[in-house]
């Protein structure tokens, strides 16, 4: 599992240090000045990935996906008390994984500069200059349908409940209806014409951005 995840991460031009065991793990992390996100199995050997966040919180607020085989709600809540920024069970696609990787770089401000630029199936967005095109030809957004599509684009492939999505674009002091999104939504698959395929309907829960034409769920 560690080197398929460290393939898919390099194939995205990510440099990536790995570690056999929690101890090894801490080695790399106080050798290395500049890493700028961590990744840990809750499983691994001599020290496991609880005690290896809770050392790493103890100096840094670098941020730490947790990978484990447990979905119980209380293991998922122990690693958010611990710091954790992410917490994926396993079994995941490794595809999921490298999107997730990129929103937390970008989130955190630790991508590197051409992260400003997304670009996915003809679509980019411009977050410097805050513009969007979509095949070479400027579309005007509102600044939440601009922040909409960002937030959908950056977490391509991954399915977004409402509430996600409000907490993350209207922020968490939004106390208004679900629904405003779905207007949203529909506004801004108008926007970007055919495009606007790409953003699957999943049902009883929100939304998934996924690029790939392979059929619409809307």
């Amino acid at each position: 599992m560690r080197k398929l995840v460290r393939d898919f991460l390099v194939r995205e031009d990510y440099e990536v240090l790995e570690a056999g065991d929690g101890e090894a793990a801490l080695d790399i992390f106080y050798q290395e000045k500049n890493i700028a996100l961590i990744i840990l199995d809750v499983m691994m050997p001599k020290m496991n990935g609880w005690e290896v966040c809770r050392e790493i919180r103890e100096t840094s607020k670098v941020p730490i996906i947790m990978l484990t085989a447990k979905g119980d709600e209380e293991d998922e809540l122990t690693g958010f008390e611990l710091g954790v920024d992410e917490y994926i069970s396993k079994p995941f696609s490794p595809k999921i994984l490298v999107a997730r990787v990129g929103a937390i770089l970008r989130r955190s401000g630790k991508a590197p500069e051409e992260g400003k630029l997304l670009s996915i199936g003809g679509i980019v967005i411009d977050q410097t200059a805050h513009t969007v095109t979509v095949d070479g030809r400027q579309i005007e957004l509102s600044f939440k349908e601009f922040e909409l599509l960002t937030y959908f684009m950056e977490n391509e492939g991954i399915a977004l409940s409402r509430e996600k999505i409000l907490n993350h674009v209207w922020n968490y002091d939004y106390f208004g209806d679900a629904r405003t999104i779905d207007t949203h939504v529909k506004k801004l698959r108008a926007k970007i014409g055919e495009k606007g395929d790409y953003i699957k309907t999943i049902w009883g829960m929100g939304y998934k951005f996924e690029a790939e034409e392979n059929g619409s769920d809307k």
